[in-house]
């Protein structure tokens, strides 16, 4: 009877063990995502899944990690104690995103220890991971490494690797040297990104593969493809995104982006004669300091249809704090702005104004706030990610425009009429300070403007719906623009 009962524990304990093992429910049950057993199943060793936001393709990739450190790959033929990399754009990707994802279906029995680079090991997911070493099937140790193309080639020289997975995707000279790192040992590369930047080296060298390499595969994942997304959750997606954003983020598909980085801007739409603005729409001031390079700020106001507007613009170079700050203060006091409780105004300003120099005791944070300014330089700086933002709202897949320029700010006006793609896949970089902080203040926001807005439970007074309709009249009744 013991031997019954002892026998029936170890059933109970290896069901909780399953129950508690994500690995283990990977495309398991009702739903199975086929387009992400496609990328498992294929046996090319350069494989690459081109896919939108939220269609589960980064899930591929730390999945496929894990197989390999584990030895338990259902499709391949697994190795005794591998050795790979996981590769961010940046620490901050890391942190948020592959680490979450290996952390989140590499069940804490099978890791033997975690070394970090910064952080406590007690809360890996809180630090910076440098490697973990997993206990592998075979009996022996894997170790899963990671990497940030921040930290520079040289930084991917001279190890020899099992795989390496590339979240998003990597700088080109990166990636050639991580093959390097795969040569010896006959390993993998394998990549998941959302082609935002254009037509870069990727879209040849994998897409099209012009090499012909019969060792490359790719596949395109569309929000179509994610058993787990809800009809509801695509719309409030879709709302969201430019047209041409949509091409990249929902099918996963490449779109070419030179000429103008925001084609979408068009002057007779976005700029529009000033008009008394409602002070319950003011809402926050962005700065991009600057000193020999022009410091930009502009005030910005929002309706409760979510509609932004550019109202008022301080723009110039060559003064110090001390004289930016009084002007800010003047415009605002001209507008009537509103104030935090101990009278002074806040602002957003670049995350760079947080940084010290040598020849300064106070950074440019503390300056300000020593002239009677608060700015909070935690702003979003991801470039594509803002750029995108910004495209959005000057045309969104639905066809509908939400920013709207003040005629009075010229030099954001001249700003989104030469800022002009690189060579490469970034803009160049030139006179874009007010593109700059624009982007600071709508990645601010972005996550407001879906049906889940700030204002959705706000209902409208008679009062501001009638006022909203004679701001709307006036301006559609006043010369066009």
């Amino acid at each position: 009877m013991s031997d019954l009962l002892k026998k029936l524990e170890q059933i109970n304990d290896e069901i909780q063990r399953r129950k508690n093992d994500n690995l283990l429910k990977y495309n398991k049950g009702d739903k199975v995502h086929y387009k992400q057993l496609e990328f498992h199943k294929n046996k090319k060793r350069n494989r690459w899944v081109f896919g939108g936001n939220r269609t589960g393709k980064t899930e591929c990739g730390a999945v496929e990690v894990v197989y390999m450190a584990r030895g338990v790959h259902p499709y391949r033929e697994n190795r005794p104690n591998t050795s790979g990399w996981v590769v961010s754009l940046s620490r901050q990707v890391q942190r948020d995103v592959a680490q979450q994802k290996i952390l989140h279906y590499l069940n804490p029995r099978y890791i033997e220890k975690i070394v970090m680079t910064s952080g406590s090991k007690e809360s890996p997911e809180s630090g910076m991971i440098d490697f973990i070493l997993v206990k592998n099937s075979f009996g022996g140790t894997s170790k899963i490494g990671f990497r940030n193309c921040e930290q520079g080639r040289d930084k991917f020289q001279g190890a020899s690797l099992d795989y390496v997975w590339f979240d998003e995707e990597p700088p080109f000279e990166i990636y050639m040297e991580c093959k390097m790192r795969v040569l010896d040992k006959k390993g993998d590369i394998f990549g998941t990104m959302t082609p935002l930047k254009g037509l870069t080296w990727v879209y040849n060298e994998i897409y099209l593969n012009e090499s012909n390499s019969n060792d490359v595969w790719c596949e395109q994942m569309q929000w179509e493809d994610n058993p787990f997304l809800d009809k509801k959750e695509l719309d409030e997606l879709t709302a969201t995104m430019s047209a041409e954003e949509l091409e990249g983020r929902k099918y996963g598909k490449f779109v070419n982006s030179s000429g103008m980085v925001y084609s979408e801007f068009d002057e007779n739409v976005h700029v529009i004669d000033p008009f008394d603005v409602p002070k319950e729409w003011y809402d926050n001031i962005s700065i991009d300091p600057g000193l020999n390079n022009p410091l930009s700020a502009h005030w910005y106001a929002r309706d409760f249809d979510g509609n932004v507007y550019v109202i008022a613009e301080h723009f110039e170079a060559k003064k110090d704090v001390a004289y930016h700050a009084d002007r800010l203060k003047t415009i605002s006091d001209r507008l009537g702005w509103h104030r935090a409780n101990n009278g002074m105004l806040t602002a957003l300003i670049d995350s760079a104004a947080n940084q010290r120099t040598l020849a300064s005791e106070k950074n440019v944070v503390e300056l300000f706030y020593d002239n009677g300014i608060l700015v909070s330089p935690r702003v979003n700086k991801d470039m594509f990610s803002g750029i995108s933002v910004v495209k959005s709202f000057l045309k969104s897949a639905e066809g509908r425009t939400k920013l709207y320029i003040f005629r009075n700010c010229q030099n954001m006006i001249r700003e989104f009429k030469t800022y002009w793609w690189g060579n490469g896949d970034l803009p160049i970089k030139k006179d874009d300070h007010a593109l700059d902080e624009l982007r600071y203040y709508l990645m601010s926001i972005k996550n407001e403007f879906s049906s889940r807005n700030r204002f959705d439970k706000v209902e409208k007074t008679d009062i501001q719906k009638n006022k909203e309709k004679l701001l709307r009249y006036n301006r559609l009744n006043s010369k066009k623009y």
